[in-house]
């Protein structure tokens, strides 16, 4: 008798990672319920093929609790895989973040995964069997300069995602973290938005930063050295969800790999110069 194939639900599929993810979990004979927050962006993934493709916001309880229990029905109970994905980044300096900024930024990339994450483990308690893919980041583990919001929420993530993993042990479920680095997606574009709409700059000491700022994120082209198509990250996912033993983290571009090793190697001080360097580089 054929067995069905596993599910696995994606979040953030309009576009970038997610999207790339979900075409490629689809080729691979996965059952994709590939999620999208706009009801317009369903609708396109539906035309494109993925007929379990659902609305969900990961910011509204109301949306993750719908969305998992039409998943669970649909599979008769069985979840395989979990990749948690759809996110942005929130420029600015710290002090210039205010509290519901900051709060905002951990509704989405951190509260959410960990509510729609919790939503869909006793499902892969039952099976004996499961993976939490989570997409990281390079700055969730390095600090740099106005990405204060965004490396907390990473860190965040890093943190409660190395504790479920000590605790799922002997469960059968595997959490796993992808540290991208930067890849061609719309994340540049989206920062931009949420950076015109939430930091003051006319009134920041940061002002003159910030003007290099913009200009290096208003550039055509990759946002960064090493930048790689989000089919890197797709090759990274497969191997989380397939292998019978998932790494804990898969680093995925140079920069990633890069600090990776000066990490280690460096005293905290000396990484300190180094990311100053950067950042004063970068925003010339």
């Amino acid at each position: 008798m054929k067995t069905a194939p596993r599910s696995v639900l994606i979040t953030g599929c309009s576009s970038g990672i997610g999207r790339c993810v979900a075409d490629g979990l689809k080729a691979r004979g996965y059952r994709v319920f590939a999620t999208a927050r706009k009801a317009g962006d369903v609708d396109k993934l539906r035309a494109d093929g993925f007929d379990d493709a659902l609305q969900l916001d990961v910011r509204d309880s109301a949306s993750i609790r719908a969305a998992v229990a039409t998943v669970l029905e649909r599979t008769g109970g069985r979840l395989y895989g979990l990749f948690n994905n759809g996110a942005y980044g929130q420029p600015g300096a710290v002090e210039d973040l205010t509290r519901d900024v900051l709060r905002e930024q951990f509704e989405t990339n951190v509260f959410g995964w960990h509510e729609l994450t919790c939503a869909v483990l006793p499902a892969m308690r039952a099976a004996g069997e499961g993976r939490i893919v989570q997409d990281s980041s390079v700055l969730g583990f390095i600090g740099l300069p106005l990405r204060g919001a965004y490396n907390s929420s990473k860190y965040a993530l890093e943190g409660l995602s190395d504790t479920l993993r000590v605790e799922l042990h002997g469960t059968g479920i595997h959490v796993a973290l992808i540290e991208p680095g930067p890849i061609i997606s719309r994340f540049r574009a989206n920062a931009m938005a949420k950076f015109h709409a939430n930091i003051d700059v006319e009134n920041s000491p940061f002002r003159k930063t910030y003007e290099g700022m913009l200009t290096r994120l208003n550039k055509k082209g990759p946002a960064a050295p090493g930048t790689l198509p989000p089919e890197a990250v797709l090759a990274k996912v497969i191997h989380a969800l397939e292998s019978p033993r998932p790494k804990a983290r898969y680093p995925v571009t140079w920069p990633t790999w890069m600090f990776v090793v000066l990490k280690r190697v460096l005293t905290t001080r000396a990484l300190d110069r180094f990311l100053l360097k950067i950042s004063r580089g970068e925003n010339k």
